[in-house]
């Protein structure tokens, strides 16, 4: 089987937030984490958030991403409002439009690097053989053809972010958010990683928004961006 992404001429989505505002109850009151942030990232951006750590670079990514709801402002992607998003419209926004990588990798310890990926196609209506075909395509396309079988624990930090890479990329998503992903990771294997999301947002022709503390990171991006209290620096 081989996997079609879109035509990697065509860009991503659009990503606009307007007025986004965004606070966490705490014991001493309300904690303001965005402070009416405007930003944009054009359809096939590559963007590099940094930032000192609770400067709202993680709640940034979910709010995009739809795992956390929109208090207060805007947030559009692709020219669609997320803050409009309820129910089974907002968890097939999450299923077809992004893409999700996180410094823990987030893999299911009992399954196998294959069904990982599998999972995540599940809920896409394509039968078992399929799922399996386009799994197995995925693996390959991150050089992991060999490590289908192996659970995460007997893969590497590196081979896990590359499963977890395959896995955000089995529905071929319009905007791919990465939060930290080199963060566990030494040198070498940090650089495959990048160099694999890279490649994937040219040959998918998605958008690609990437959260850093490390500078090295961030400097491979097209467009820097920098949280400072829940505003973006000039």
């Amino acid at each position: 089987m081989v996997i079609s992404p879109r035509d990697p001429r065509a860009p991503g989505v659009t990503v606009v937030t307007s007025g986004l505002r965004h606070t966490y109850p705490t014991a001493g009151g309300d904690l303001v984490v965005l402070h009416g942030l405007d930003l944009e990232v054009p359809g096939g951006g590559y963007a590099a958030l940094t930032g000192a750590s609770g400067a709202g670079k993680s709640t940034l990514l979910s709010l995009l991403g739809g795992l956390e709801a929109v208090q207060e402002g805007v947030a559009e992607v692709g020219g669609r409002s997320i803050a409009t998003l309820r129910g089974d419209d907002l968890a097939t926004y999450r299923r077809e439009t992004v893409g999700f990588v996180f410094q823990h990798y987030g893999l299911v310890p009992v399954l196998s690097a294959l069904e990982n990926i599998e999972l995540a196609l599940s809920l896409t209506g394509i039968d078992r053989d399929e799922r399996r075909d386009r799994a197995r395509t995925l693996l390959a396309s991150v050089g992991l053809a060999d490590r289908e079988h192996h659970r995460p624990s007997t893969l590497s930090g590196g081979e896990r972010q590359r499963v977890a890479i395959a896995r955000a990329m089995a529905n071929d998503p319009r905007l791919l958010l990465a939060d930290e992903p080199t963060g566990n990771l030494d040198e070498q294997a940090a650089a495959q990683v990048l160099g694999l999301l890279e490649s994937m947002r040219t040959e998918h022709g998605c958008t690609l928004i990437v959260v850093t503390h490390n500078r090295s990171v961030a400097e491979r991006a097209t467009m820097r961006l920098r949280l400072d209290g829940g505003r973006l620096a000039a």
